[in-house]
């Protein structure tokens, strides 16, 4: 099954990628790789969960993010690479979460963007990952990732 299929099959919608607010771009091109940069939870123009996990933003929620981020990064990788459908396989997630002192629970939530990828590409969506505790991210984000997918 196509991942836009899949996509429609789930009710979920690629959003606009968003606008970078410095030097970069959302996502590039190398070889047939596409290198996304950094991904925040970002729905509909606002940020989802601002703080440290999980002291000001549950383990869950922030999982919730990182599914959010993950549909961003997707979507700016669809950008550059012609569409969804172009999207080969995902090669590596890199989660960071903005860890309050002591937790030591990342992995779980970076579940919440491998899940999701593996749910819309099955077997090309299993990947790689790093997920590290933060002191801080931008705007105070609960989380942030960047993705690396292969395309056709």
């Amino acid at each position: 099954m196509k991942a836009s299929e899949r996509l429609r099959e789930l009710g979920v919608t690629l959003p606009p990628v968003a606008a970078p607010v410095g030097s970069y771009v959302p996502a590039l091109i190398s070889g047939s790789k596409v290198f996304t940069s950094g991904q925040l939870p970002m729905r509909e123009g606002k940020l989802m969960g601002t703080g440290k996990v999980p002291s000001d933003v549950s383990e869950q929620e922030a999982a919730e993010g990182a599914r959010v981020a993950v549909l961003n990064a997707l979507a700016a990788i669809a950008d550059v690479a012609g569409g969804i459908d172009n999207i080969v396989r995902i090669v590596r997630l890199c989660v960071y979460v903005n860890s309050s002192p002591g937790f030591t629970a990342q992995s779980k939530v970076a579940n919440g963007a491998s899940d999701f990828l593996v749910e819309v590409f099955g077997g090309a969506g299993k990947h790689a990952r790093l997920a590290v505790g933060v002191a801080e991210l931008p705007l105070n984000a609960s989380v942030e990732l960047e993705l690396i997918a292969e395309v056709a």
